[in-house]
């Protein structure tokens, strides 16, 4: 089975802090605050816990991510990048996820998988009704089984319900990454470049929803992405700075090869040259 599984640990749970749910991260450094007991949080149906902050912007089903999927379409197309093939996005329980990537030699942990790009044709359990809450409980998730079928080399981006539309964002850049150099045809590549070349896409996006919050309050005219809360503008920066400063070697230091490379050469140019030798240039 192929897929490409971003597995960043980026889990909702913990303690409210100054860093923004700092648990949040590969190895748990809890900054604490105050306590989750002294806050009101929802629980997920995998244990999850996710405060009121992140509920107010969270995609809880695959028909609430159709507009962030068209955001990121035109934010490609922007890049010249557009993804000719229409690519089936889907919002899924942890289960399907940690069924979708069994049998991969990845050595990703299957708790951690938050998102994956699909080439095979299989059956998933999708989300495609937002849960209703109930005692600050998910309650009837009545997940339907979606079939994939194979028309191109991707079959389905499938992503983690429940998280804030910036986390989605952030997953969804990386992963139509891995779905667009499939659909070029870009030869197999190690998993530092091409996940690091997936990182700096979503990182350009985060900057793209950075600048659009900063022009959004600095004009008196309206945005179409809306204009952000704080905790949202927290939220993206410190997302931001988790990208820069992960010390995976595939994640982290493949990011910061591709980011060096297109901030010297460019995007395209870094692109082509990932075609041609399957390395970031130098």
């Amino acid at each position: 089975m192929q897929s490409d599984s971003l597995s960043t640990e980026l889990i909702l749970s913990g303690s409210r802090s100054t860093a923004l749910h700092t648990n949040m991260m590969k190895h748990p450094v809890v900054v604490a605050v105050k306590e989750w007991s002294q806050y009101i949080y929802l629980i997920l149906d995998d244990v999850r816990k996710l405060c009121l902050e992140c509920l107010d912007s969270s995609i809880m089903d695959t028909h609430e991510c159709q507009p962030l999927y068209l955001e990121i379409q035109e934010f490609y197309e922007s890049l010249m990048m557009k993804v000719e093939q229409q690519v089936t996005v889907l919002l899924v329980e942890r289960q399907a996820l940690n069924e979708s990537t069994e049998g991969e030699e990845t050595g990703h942990n299957h708790q951690a998988t938050i998102g994956l790009c699909l080439s095979e044709e299989q059956t998933v359990n999708t989300i495609l009704r937002r849960p209703k809450i109930g005692g600050y409980r998910i309650t009837d998730m009545s997940p339907e089984p979606y079939t994939l079928v194979r028309k191109c080399e991707v079959t389905a981006i499938l992503i983690l319900y429940g998280l804030p539309r910036l986390l989605t964002g952030l997953i969804l850049a990386h992963e139509m990454m891995h779905a667009w150099l499939r659909l070029k045809g870009y030869p197999n590549l190690s998993p530092k470049v091409e996940r690091g070349i997936c990182h700096v896409l979503a990182h350009l996006w985060l900057d793209s929803e950075i600048n659009a919050a900063s022009a959004t309050s600095s004009s008196s005219g309206s945005s179409k992405k809306g204009k952000k809360s704080e905790f949202e503008k927290k939220l993206c920066e410190w997302l931001i700075q988790r990208i820069e400063s992960d010390t995976s070697a595939v994640y982290g230091d493949g990011f910061r090869e591709g980011n060096k490379a297109v901030l010297k050469y460019g995007l395209r140019r870094t692109l082509d040259h990932i075609r041609l030798k399957g390395s970031f240039p130098c």
